[in-house]
């Protein structure tokens, strides 16, 4: 019997850790939680100004249109119609007119486009011969497409390039 209760002892002090760690790691999860609750409302708190910010930031056909012909003086004149086809990032823009006869076969000519600001904010690509319709890039996925250079985007442009 002396073995026995020895043995239920034992038992019972291993028990015992057992239920004091398993205590030891549920408050700690409870404190990693309430960790992780602070910092996504934090989070929260700071995304939800900031998507309303970029909302207000965002770029439209027209702005696209405007900055075509301000980055290149060949398109000044030709009055683009832009369509977003992956919001601040592609656009389809179809010109009302020809560019200036510069070029003599605009399919594949690139060029950048220039917002507001006066800051290189993109470029275009033509997709004719005879430069009507362009696919447009803004900020970075105009590098991805190879229009403009990264060292160019941003870059201050105070009129349209020629040449």
């Amino acid at each position: 019997m002396n073995e026995i209760t020895s043995r239920l002892d034992e038992l019972g002090d291993a028990l015992e850790r057992a239920a004091e760690r398993n205590v030891a790691r549920v408050r700690s999860q409870r404190r990693r939680m309430s960790r992780r609750l602070t910092i996504a409302a934090v989070a929260v708190a700071v995304a939800i100004p900031g998507l309303a910010f970029a909302a207000d930031r965002l770029i439209g056909g027209a702005d696209v249109a405007r900055s075509l012909p301000a980055g290149v003086l060949a398109l000044a004149g030709t009055n683009p119609s832009c369509t977003v086809v992956v919001q601040d990032v592609e656009y389809h823009c179809v010109l009302e007119r020809p560019p200036a006869p510069e070029v003599s076969d605009w399919k594949g000519t690139v060029e950048p486009t220039v917002d507001a600001t006066k800051h290189v904010n993109g470029g275009c690509r033509s997709l004719t011969s005879e430069g009507l319709v362009w696919q447009c890039y803004i900020g970075h996925a105009a590098v991805e497409q190879r229009i403009i250079g990264e060292g160019f985007l941003g870059e201050y442009a105070p009129s349209p390039g020629s040449g």
